[in-house]
């Protein structure tokens, strides 16, 4: 597993920092290569740039940003370094960087919100992984600045006033056009607002290796698009419908079909041998007429379930089910049956009512109000932390795997007395998809990989990636208007490629 795809807590990197240095890298060196990374970077992402203003702090991030004056002035570029913090007040390796900047006629003048307007780009060195508390002035007002004067920004690190951990704005932060990140990418660069700040994101480890320590496991892993390729293998010449699940999608209380035929045609577009859909009869004509490859099954009782269910290897219920008594008796048949579950929309919620523990082995796909009411908490305070959300909903459904939706969707389980897989981030996908109906194609895409790989922790990271990447296939022309149904018809290019 590589670096770029493991996230870890600013504790755990300045940790890494001081075993790097322990082991018999310098802190200066190691200043020297992040100076010489953030020019690459630089010069690669604004080759014509000629003018380059360093806002620098103070502290190691103030002292990466004057390495990185120093050797983007020997490169030819005309450099001021614009200093927030004095610079004789810098101590350790930052102050050796400002002294040997300056030894090398390099220009440092206080910093004056005026002069950034001059500078072909600004580099924000002025604080690093360390901020716990609302940044305070001098150093809001520069943050402000730098953001109002309409000039390119790179971030060295993370964006200054952005908490590491968690993504969230500390009172200010920089909005960067492009972050580069030293040692190991950290977890606030992916949650809250991190990408939203970041901006494009590049990555330099500095030759510092990870040593294989407890201490040391990451946080989070990022999902790829191989996620897709392990969970669905090339198929067999002699396959045929059978081997690749019978899949049952619950829902569509009366009035409501819509949802349920999202699911189930999600379900078919990744590739299910067999989907059937239960719903309220009154739905049945339009599911019917418009997806002719959907077995509908009319229910109004819950014991009419008893033959669909007996002939699925896989359920997914939830979409447009409503809370009605009706709902709740489909629920607990549901949940007795024993088959492998897909738990959404008002299944969670009515879960949530009912106090309802969910079968191991299942799939729970919240979003962030259904999660709130699972926790007995509020959307805000799992927006505010949602790795936290994320623990607190496997410990809650033990064996069950949490897909908690969102900017960033975070995947999760945790197996009592097993060793359990690390969590895992979604950084693709967009605000095109904030629209009806994309939670419902997201559980038949779901399901219907589990009916294929019959993997639970597979299946959710598959359907998460595929989700996301037809959704930023639609998005590359447009980021309104983008129906849920196109999405559910464009899933099918993902779960096709070559390989």
């Amino acid at each position: 597993m590589s670096a770029a795809s493991l996230l870890y807590s600013a504790a755990q990197v300045r940790a890494l920092d001081a075993h790097a240095i322990a082991q018999g890298t310098s802190g200066y060196t190691l200043m020297k290569r992040a100076g010489e990374a953030a020019l690459r970077a630089l010069r690669s992402r604004w080759p014509k740039a000629l003018e380059v203003a360093v806002v620098a702090g103070g502290g190691n991030n103030g002292g990466d940003g004057y390495v990185l004056a120093r050797f983007a002035q020997a490169a030819g570029l005309s450099v001021t370094v614009l200093a927030v913090t004095a610079p004789e007040q810098l101590g350790g390796d930052a102050r050796s960087a400002w002294q040997d900047f300056r030894s090398s006629g390099g220009q440092v003048v206080p910093y004056g919100a005026l002069l950034l307007a001059r500078a072909d780009v600004i580099v924000d060195a002025l604080l690093g992984t360390g901020l716990t508390s609302a940044v305070r002035s001098p150093m809001k007002e520069a943050i402000q600045a730098i953001n109002a004067c309409a000039r390119p920004v790179l971030a060295l690190d993370l964006p200054s006033g952005l908490n590491a951990d968690d993504g969230a704005v500390m009172g200010a932060a920089v909005r960067a056009d492009c972050t580069i990140s030293f040692v190991a990418l950290k977890t606030g660069l992916f949650l809250g607002d991190g990408p939203e700040y970041a901006g494009r994101l590049v990555f330099d480890d500095l030759e510092v290796a990870t040593p294989p320590e407890p201490r040391f496991t990451a946080l989070l892993e990022r999902l790829g698009e191989g996620e897709i390729a392990r969970a669905l293998p090339s198929r067999r010449r002699q396959a045929n419908k059978g081997d690749f699940g019978r899949v049952l999608i619950v829902g569509g209380g009366p009035g409501m079909p819509g949802a349920v035929r999202l699911a189930g045609e999600a379900c078919l577009r990744v590739g299910a041998g067999l989907v059937t859909v239960a719903t309220a009869r009154e739905n049945l004509a339009a599911i019917v007429a418009g997806r002719p490859e959907l077995i509908a099954h009319g229910v109004e009782r819950a014991d009419e379930l008893a033959a669909p269910l007996g002939a699925a290897d896989v359920v997914a219920i939830g979409p447009g089910l409503g809370r009605s008594d009706w709902a709740q008796a489909l629920l607990e048949r549901t949940l007795a049956s024993g088959k492998a579950l897909v738990i959404d929309a008002d299944a969670l919620n009515l879960l949530a009512v009912r106090r309802l523990i969910a079968p191991s082995g299942s799939v729970l796909t919240p979003h962030p109000g259904e999660a709130a009411r699972l926790l007995d908490s509020s959307t805000e305070a799992v927006q505010a932390d949602r790795m936290a959300a994320l623990r607190a909903l496997t410990l809650r459904h033990p064996g069950a795997v949490i897909v908690l939706k969102g900017a960033g969707t975070l995947i999760g389980v945790i197996h009592a007395g097993a060793p359990n897989p690390m969590p895992a981030i979604c950084e693709r996908g967009n605000p095109g998809m904030a629209a009806a109906g994309m939670g419902d194609v997201l559980t038949g895409a779901i399901a219907g990989i589990l009916g294929q790989c019959r993997d639970p922790w597979l299946a959710a990271r598959a359907g998460v990636m595929a989700h996301a990447l037809a959704g930023d296939d639609l998005a590359r022309d447009r980021e309104r208007g983008i129906l849920a149904l196109e999405l559910a018809d464009a899933l099918n290019r993902w779960v096709n490629l070559r390989r």
